[in-house]
């Protein structure tokens, strides 16, 4: 960055920041706490900005002393002190030059995908090839996650489950909260998750390859996407899962269809139709907005700035080899030799790989 340009946008993020240091204290952002929320994350960052940049102020006008005795004094011994004390300076300079930078560059770049890191997350799996042995790994990654969630603090509710022929689920839901970074992390496991390994009803012990799919969708709230209700089919059934006699007896479970995108809803874990209804609505709500971020990402023509978090459902992702004991992401070509550990919830050394290949693109 050119020297003229760097003040520039020196000068810019300290005008920012006065701004910001008036508005967020006035009575309508502080009770709106996503929008104050918001400024004061980005104030933060931009009083370290206007810090270094006062320092930086204060190193050019030593450099200017020293630059003044180096060509005005006559004293040897004091033009030599002078000549040290520029080369420490130009050196100063160039480390808040650069740590301002790091900071002006990583603000410009607090996009919406950024920011939609720290959401809650909707998280659906779904057996693929394989029939009922790839019910029984939907099952296997449903423990892998909901472990994983325990160690990081999270909490997680069932909005949907179908049970598979045998054991194991067709399909599942989870509602995942946590204090933050929820989709930040989990965005990185939307994909085709493969299994090599022995089924128990193979009698020749054969390895056999199954697949399962993941979708992880940031949470989002009625005031950012408006659905019409108008435009919901909404049909009820009686539930097929746990619950004892009450399944049976009422139609709880509910259906809603988005008839403008044809995306399908279900929900049917509670005992109450309204709450049904409610879970189904918000997962409603985050399918139609990552549908609408896809459609604008093609419009515009932006190519994400790593493959690694695309959360392409028909991309094979990640293989989980049983035989070797070995579990490969084949994203970033990293294989972890501790399959039984990663099936416990030990999964954050294989996000964190990922978190710093898609930082570094």
């Amino acid at each position: 960055m050119k020297k003229a340009s760097f003040i520039q946008k020196l000068e810019g993020s300290k005008k920012e920041f006065y701004e910001i240091s008036k508005s967020i204290i006035q009575p309508n952002i502080i009770s709106d706490q996503k929008k104050y929320k918001i400024l004061l994350k980005k104030y933060l960052k931009l009083e370290k900005i206007v810090s270094l940049y006062e320092k930086y102020n204060k190193k050019l006008a030593l450099l200017q002393e020293a630059d003044f005795i180096l060509k005005n004094d006559s004293d040897a011994d004091l033009k030599e002190l002078a000549s040290i004390e520029k080369y420490k300076i130009l050196e100063n300079l160039s480390s808040i030059e650069k740590e301002s930078y790091d900071l002006i560059f990583s603000l410009s770049n607090e996009t919406e995908e950024t920011t939609e890191n720290h959401r809650n997350a909707i998280v659906e799996l779904r057996s693929g090839t394989g029939g009922d042995e790839a019910c029984l790994f939907v099952e296997d990654i449903l423990r892998m996650y909901t472990m994983y969630f325990k160690k990081s603090g999270w909490k997680y509710k069932i909005i949907h489950a179908q049970k598979g022929g045998i054991k194991g689920y067709k399909e599942i839901i989870l509602d995942v909260n946590g204090k933050e970074g929820v989709y930040g992390n989990l965005k990185f496991e939307s994909g085709v998750h493969r299994v090599q390994r022995i089924p128990k009803t193979e009698s020749q012990g054969r390895v056999h390859t199954s697949a399962i799919t993941v979708a992880v969708l940031p949470q989002v709230k009625d005031i950012e996407v408006n659905i019409n209700l108008s435009d919901i089919k909404k049909e009820t059934f009686r539930s097929s899962g746990a619950g004892g006699q009450h399944v049976n007896k009422t139609e709880s479970a509910v259906r809603l269809t988005h008839l403008p995108s044809k995306i399908t809803v279900e929900c049917q874990e509670e005992r109450s139709q309204h709450k049904n209804f409610e879970k189904a609505i918000n997962v409603l709500r985050s399918r139609i907005y990552q549908n609408e971020k896809e459609k604008r990402l093609k419009e515009i023509s932006i190519k994400r700035k790593s493959l690694v978090s695309t959360g392409d459902r028909s991309v094979k992702i990640r293989t989980y080899n049983y035989p070797k004991s070995r579990v490969t992401d084949h994203r970033i070509h990293k294989s972890i030799y501790d399959l039984a550990g990663f099936m416990n919830g030990n999964i954050q050394e294989m996000i964190n790989f990922l978190k710093f290949i898609e930082n570094k693109k």
